[in-house]
């Protein structure tokens, strides 16, 4: 019997040691049962189940686990062009996927996830080897060089098993309910993921990365494929057996249900308990809620934001405050963000922010240009909003199509300027002191001691002769003499260290971050995936539609118009009326799609709602709300859990997706729940559909014993369960759409953080969309012949307001003369 698996690594901080796990479903029942304690990843934290649901398998088949270290070198990234024709092709070069492209010349016989793999199964009665992972993850390009890559392992592979290979973010409901496998069975999990499977595609062994081949007590992944390959062949019927007992206490194990007629907790109970949580959890030194690695977490930090609005004048509201703008200003301030060329870093493997896992995501960029220029909102800091603007910058420079969508993800690794063959951690962004002297060699006029450029910029960025890294964050060397730039002073302070002017200083600052950009240009870049996700897409559009309408900027408002366009034109089928998951850069830079499409997620629907609802919200043209409607009504056929509440992940009648889930957790994407429950109560709002409020009720119920026992794992729903409980203001403006008295007054309204609110524009048009769903709005006008502002809650509105100061200060606190409604 097979009865090994593999403990998380003990280096608490290294950035590159994966964990390494193997579970089995099939283990003798004597064994001991351990819990390998820790987050499990491949540079993306994938949090442990709930408690709950691994008591329901502590009975089953349990795992013994061997510890060891672990020695390598970093991953190529099989990137790049050949100069040779390559040895092997297989299937997945018809594939459009970047992480499916990048296994297309391994000497292993595999194939997509689809039909062809299943009936391929069926037909040889043989078992599955399902690889999962995505293309700008370290870990799994590790293993593609070491393992998929090795003629012996691909023989091994292709002869026993039907290899498939599968893009986690191209089919987020297949990761997801085989990760929901190994977490279970073995306490955590990450990418790349590894999971065995009968031809019915139910897991009976799965874990993460193996390496090639023993070392030590430790299996590689030839050992693990010849014990299993003898299990399959000499105790099949208790493989399957065991597997199938697991997937069963899986399924009532992952369980999310509303009992009739129940309600949601109390929010303010709730929302005091999430705070507490956060506040335990906060590192007070540098911000943050964990001392390392440690993740930007937007959804922590919206939540407290949206604390703060209803606590203003109490101690906890203020903490919660303190704990936002200190983490966004230390993020800002540390090496997580880009100095040179904007955006940020993954997460830090430090507790002070400065050496980050270099690989940008866009849904990190997404989330945190929100959370940036909310802060700037609730502080009036500019540097907030300038942080906010600093990102769109990046994703607008790097990460966008000409067609107006955005792109995924860039790598963390690349080769470095001075050349060799193997792509290193970060090359693209770090830099050593003398190429900084090098490059910024001007002496500044006035500066103390005759200073340089260079002298001013290694001391406000915390340069050194021999690097700034700690070997701690560098276990395989690669940083070794480089320097992560990291703001070590104010800009105050820097100025009176070399006696020149702040203004002087900001100025200087910037002609060399400038210089050292063209620098960066000139190096080998890191790989670009260019897959674009309905989803992730969705998040992208709401940030350029909440910066741009905060600060006023018209050319970002327009970025924002593109991608709603882009996501209607080439991420919607009109025809059959749903979303479509992702579309791909072409050789030509075309946008081309896959035959048949993969339909959209449930998260697809809902970033995307919400998207276009922020669209609205900050150019007020109805098409968008229009459309918003459309996709929740479809979202309700396809998704919704009309007996227990809530929405499914995934179609329920997808057959080969065995485990219908519920997302239960706000992690580095906010839950698709969680954002529904906003969607569908804004909807409410702007609609007049009352069973939306309802159904939103209903899908917080559902999550009601996981908001009021740990609310910390769903922040973004405490928010949405706030709304419910506060109620929403509806802001109605009644003016000419671009004129200066309408412009002032919407200006008043986007300078204040309100989170409960939806916001209207009535142009004196009866037949307009709102007013028809409204009717209640044709009552309302301009009042002297100039834009008028109503603010209505509970059925009761203010009298019309027509000065923006006066309607800031009736929105900030509420204390105005009102009238029924």
């Amino acid at each position: 019997m097979l009865r090994l698996a593999l403990r998380q690594s003990t280096s608490k901080n290294s950035r590159v040691e994966p964990a390494r796990l193997l579970t089995a479903a099939f283990l003798a029942a004597d064994s001991h049962h351990q819990n390998s304690g820790g987050d499990i990843r491949c540079f993306r934290r994938t949090p442990h189940p709930p408690t709950h649901r691994l008591q329901l398998l502590h009975h089953h088949q349990p795992a013994y686990y061997l510890s060891s270290s672990v020695f390598m070198s970093m991953a190529s990234g099989g990137e790049g062009p050949s100069s040779s024709p390559p040895k092997h092709t297989n299937r997945l070069a018809n594939e459009r996927s970047p992480y499916l492209l990048q296994h297309a010349h391994n000497p292993v016989d595999w194939y997509p996830w689809g039909k062809e793999a299943f009936d391929k199964a069926k037909n040889e009665d043989k078992p599955i080897f399902l690889s999962v992972g995505y293309s700008t993850c370290h870990w799994c390009h590790v293993m593609e060089r070491e393992s998929f890559e090795d003629e012996e392992i691909g023989k091994i592979m292709s002869d026993n098993f039907v290899c498939i290979k599968l893009d986690r973010e191209e089919r987020p409901d297949v990761d997801k309910v085989y990760m929901t496998f190994v977490q279970a069975t073995s306490g955590g999990g990450g990418w790349p993921m590894s999971v065995w499977l009968t031809p019915d595609l139910r897991p009976f062994i799965g874990g993460t990365y193996f390496p090639p081949r023993d070392h030590g007590r430790r299996p590689g992944l030839k050992t693990v494929l010849t014990r299993i390959m003898d299990q399959w062949q000499n105790n099949r019927p208790a493989l399957e057996s065991n597997g199938e007992r697991i997937l069963e206490a899986l399924k009532k194990g992952t369980a999310v249900s509303a009992n009739p007629g129940e309600s949601p907790p109390l929010a303010p109970d709730v929302a005091n308990r999430c705070f507490q949580q956060l506040a335990h959890s906060y590192e007070e030194e540098y911000g943050g809620f964990r001392d390392a690695p440690k993740f930007p977490t937007p959804v922590n930090l919206m939540f407290l934001m949206s604390y703060w609005c209803v606590n203003r004048s109490t101690s906890e509201g203020m903490e919660a405050l303190q704990m936002t703008l200190h983490t966004l200003r230390m993020m800002a301030l540390g090496g997580i963000h880009d100095h040179v060329a904007q955006g940020f870093h993954r997460y830090s493997t430090d507790s002070s922010w400065h050496v980050p896992h270099f690989e940008k995501m866009l849904y990190d960029q997404a989330q945190l240009a929100v959370a940036y220029v909310t802060a700037s909102q609730v502080s009036g800091e500019q540097l907030f909003a300038d942080v906010a603007k600093d990102i769109l910058l990046y994703v607008s420079r790097d990460l966008s199509d000409k067609s107006g969508g955005f792109y995924s993800a860039e790598d963390a690794d690349s080769v470095p300027a001075s050349g060799g063959p193997e792509k290193r951690e970060g090359a693209f962004c770090v830099w050593t002191a003398s190429e900084v002297r090098e490059l910024l060699p001007d002496v500044v006029e006035g500066a103390t001691g005759s200073a340089t450029l260079a002298d001013i910029f290694i001391h406000h960025y915390g340069v050194k002769m021999q690097g700034n890294v700690n070997p701690e964050q560098d276990p395989h060397g690669e940083l070794q003499g480089q320097n992560v730039l990291i703001v070590r002073y104010s800009v105050e302070l820097t100025a009176a260290h070399f006696g020149i002017s702040v203004e002087k200083v900001n100025e200087l600052l910037a002609a060399a971050r400038a210089r050292m950009a063209e620098v960066r240009k000139s190096r080998p870049r890191p790989h670009l995936d260019t897959k674009m996700l309905a989803s992730w897409n969705g998040l992208m559009l709401s940030a350029y539609a909440r910066v741009g309408a905060v600060l006023g900027d018209k050319d970002l408002l327009e970025r924002a118009v593109q991608a709603g366009n882009f996501i209607k034109k080439h991420l919607w089928d009109a025809e059959q009326k749903i979303i479509l998951r992702s579309c791909y850069r072409g050789d030509e830079m075309e946008v081309q799609q896959i035959y048949p499409p993969i339909s959209g997620f449930l998260d697809d629907y809902a970033f995307v709602v919400c998207g276009l609802l922020d669209l609205y919200e900050a150019t007020l043209q109805t098409e968008w709300l229009q459309w918003a409607e459309e996709l929740q009504l479809r979202q309700d056929e396809l998704f919704s859990d009309d007996q227990g509440g809530g929405y499914f992940c995934s179609n329920p009648s997808d057959n080969t997706v065995l485990l219908q889930l519920k997302e239960d957790q706000d992690g580095a994407e906010p839950s698709a729940n969680s954002v529904s429950a906003s969607n569908l109560l804004r909807l409410s709002h702007y609609t007049g559909r009352q069973e939306w409020l309802q159904t939103s009720q209903r899908l917080l119920a559902a999550f009601s014993d996981r908001l009021s026992k740990v609310p910390i794992a769903l922040p973004e729903m405490v928010r949405a369960l706030m709304a419910q409980h506060y109620t929403l203001k509806q802001i109605v403006i009644c003016g000419q759409k671009d004129a200066p008295d309408t412009t002032s007054l919407l200006a008043a309204v986007n300078s204040l953080y309100l989170p409960h609110k939806v916001l209207m524009l009535i142009d004196n048009d009866a037949d307009s969309f709102l007013c028809q769903r409204l009717p209640v709005l044709s009552s309302m006008s301009q009042q002297g012949g100039v834009a008028t502002a109503y603010v209505c809650q509970d059925f009761t509105c203010s009298l019309p307001v027509t000065d923006p100061q006066e309607l800031r200060r009736l929105l900030l606190d509420g204390t105005t003369e009102t009238q029924a409604d």
